[in-house]
């Protein structure tokens, strides 16, 4: 660590790396998925079997769509199969379905719809594709993206409790790593 025109500690750039890549994998990446990250508003993805919206979390292309039942889905943007975008993908009956070969993915990841190979192979079982678990409170959705064993209790904050008419959601975008924001 250095020092700085005005005497301050300055990170090394090794350290400044350390302290701010949320990717995958990265100290301050799996230190920031045992939280629960507001991802998006609510009314982002307000209807049912809508368009998917693209995304970006911790360094991860993601989708989130509303399916059929209500749920809000958090997936990888890329399909298993061809890494074809799901955001292409059409939100039907309570899953999402690659335009490629037409696999659908529930909000959980797991692929329930196969229509291109025979069912005695069972397949579909076999594929799943990254997928985090939401919940939709204070107008915003959550999302937890670390280990289940270490998955804390829902955000239950104070203003997440209060009702619609005594609250308001909004997001920024920002330019930045979260250090700097």
């Amino acid at each position: 660590m250095g020092i700085g025109l005005w005497g301050d500690a300055v990170l090394s750039v090794n350290d400044n790396q350390i302290l701010t890549q949320v990717g995958p994998g990265t100290p301050m990446g799996d230190l920031m998925r045992r939280y629960w990250q507001p991802v998006l508003l609510s009314r982002e993805v307000e209807h049912t079997d809508s368009d998917p919206i693209r995304v970006r979390v911790l360094g991860e292309d993601l989708i989130a769509f509303r399916d059929s039942s209500n749920r809000v889905g958090l997936i990888s943007e890329w399909c298993p199969h061809r890494l074809t975008s799901m955001f292409l993908g059409r939100n039907e009956e309570n899953g999402i379905r690659c335009v490629y070969h037409g696999w659908k993915f529930d909000v959980n990841g797991s692929c329930v719809d196969m229509p291109n190979e025979p069912e005695t192979f069972d397949f579909k079982a076999k594929v799943r594709m990254v997928a985090y678990p939401t919940v939709e409170m204070g107008g915003a959705v959550w999302a937890y993206m670390g280990p289940k064993e270490y998955r804390p209790p829902e955000p239950r904050f104070e203003f997440t409790q209060q009702p619609e008419t005594h609250r308001y959601a909004s997001k920024v975008i920002e330019e930045c790593n979260w250090l700097q924001s």
